[in-house]
């Protein structure tokens, strides 16, 4: 119930502006059994997001298949798409080269994101994790021991979606790591259709879920589209599910590893009015500073002295991208008058527990803000954080970390030991 709570949380602070998104599916029947598009457009407008899509999904067909069909790609050059769905045949990336092929997954994901990104840089390639075979894959089980249970094959979908994501700096979809989580704790939900293989309703409806959360970054729970068949109970637990997965791991997923997080931290010389700041921003390469004096600079790292009788300055650094696609602002507001990183007098009202820690701290505050960063002593950004829930360290190597919590009048920082 904690964990329910703490989604919905997300929820309401993450659903305020309505998206719009330009969606291209290629794929085969894993996506058109049950019309998934349809399925995650309705969720979507359920809470008053947008999405206009198309699809590419003849049968059996394999990013092979697809790299070279004229219907593919003809649509992926037909319009600046937000995000293009990529979904391999369904064993091909549980098995080794030696057994596919020419099929083999991982150079002709290359082919298709370089097509992708030849048509608009911006667009984003999200790589749809499918699940195992409910008894594991029997026709490979003598070549390719791994596949011949679910676990296994599970697994080794995972692997190779991961390794195809992390190559192409393109993003996971993981509703493959959702099914088996859905298996491991409702084991009497039946996700398949009687093949053992393609999806049931409540397997597709749980994958829509998964991709609205991915698409964006956003709760499904209380999605008022639920297809007849499905029960409230089930679909809660189905949303539930699928929510966690994904928003409780943002940047395993490499959901927003791209996009760049505008950060800064400053240093006052009271005596001459000099300021040194200092950019602590994530995937940024080129910097837009607005110091609230009228004066500008795209030094990553700047100075600047203020010389008026002002004591108090809105500073903005604005962020962008290795592509020009993303950006990001942040403002601060700086008191030269005061010394020190510290630009607000409330670090009390900051609490971290436990503090030493080992896998999770949870922090408490009174303030309203607008994002967490955790920063190590070098001034590294290493993790952000989009919500209130309990935060995960465990991936953090031992030693001193802070905890940066940023609102429109500027930011607290305050020290935790990382176990």
């Amino acid at each position: 119930m904690k964990k329910l709570l703490t989604i919905f949380l997300i929820t309401v602070t993450l659903s305020a502006q309505a998206q719009v998104k330009k969606v291209l599916f290629l794929g085969n029947s894993y996506t058109y059994v049950n019309d998934l598009p349809t399925l995650i457009k309705n969720i979507a407008l359920s809470f008053g997001d947008t999405i206009s899509h198309d699809s590419s999904t003849p049968g059996g067909h394999t990013y092979r298949l697809h790299s070279t069909n004229g219907t593919s790609l003809a649509k992926i050059q037909a319009q600046d798409w937000d995000h293009v769905i990529l979904q391999e045949q369904s064993q091909i990336p549980s098995l080794t080269p030696a057994i596919v092929g020419n099929d083999y997954s991982v150079p002709h994901s290359v082919t298709l994101n370089n097509l992708i990104k030849a048509n608009n840089s911006c667009t984003e390639t999200v790589f749809f994790m499918t699940w195992g075979r409910e008894n594991g894959d029997a026709s490979f089980c003598a070549q390719h021991p791994p596949v011949c249970t679910y676990a296994g094959m599970q697994q080794e979908l995972r692997n190779t979606y991961m390794f195809m994501a992390d190559s192409n700096k393109a993003t996971v979809s993981p509703v493959g790591v959702a099914w088996k989580t859905m298996r491991d704790s409702f084991p009497s939900f039946q996700l398949y259709s009687a093949d053992g293989s393609h999806p049931s309703l409540h397997g597709s409806y749980l994958a829509a879920c998964v991709f609205y959360s991915t698409l964006y970054q956003k709760s499904s729970i209380g999605s008022t589209s639920v297809p007849v068949g499905i029960g409230a109970g089930d679909a809660l637990t189905i949303q539930t599910v699928a929510t966690n997965t994904v928003l409780d791991s943002l940047d395993l997923w490499r959901i927003g590893a791209n996009w760049p997080t505008a950060d800064f931290n400053y240093t006052v010389n009271t005596s001459n009015g000099n300021v040194d700041f200092t950019s602590t921003s994530a995937n940024d390469v080129t910097y837009e500073w607005n110091f609230g004096d009228g004066n500008s600079s795209t030094l990553e790292n700047p100075s600047h002295t203020y010389a008026g009788s002002i004591n108090t300055y809105s500073v903005e650094l604005i962020v962008y991208s290795t592509d020009s696609c993303f950006s990001d602002t942040i403002t601060q507001t700086v008191n030269i008058a005061a010394t020190g990183i510290e630009n607000m007098s409330y670090k009390n009202n900051l609490t971290i527990y436990p503090n030493p820690a080992n896998n999770f701290i949870e922090i408490k505050t009174d303030l309203k803000y607008n994002r967490i960063s955790i920063i190590d002593v070098t001034g590294k950004t290493v993790q952000r954080i989009n919500s209130e829930a309990k935060i995960d360290v465990s991936n953090l190597k031992s030693g001193i970390y802070f905890i940066k919590i940023i609102n429109k009048e500027g930011s607290i920082t305050n020290k935790f030991v990382k176990q």
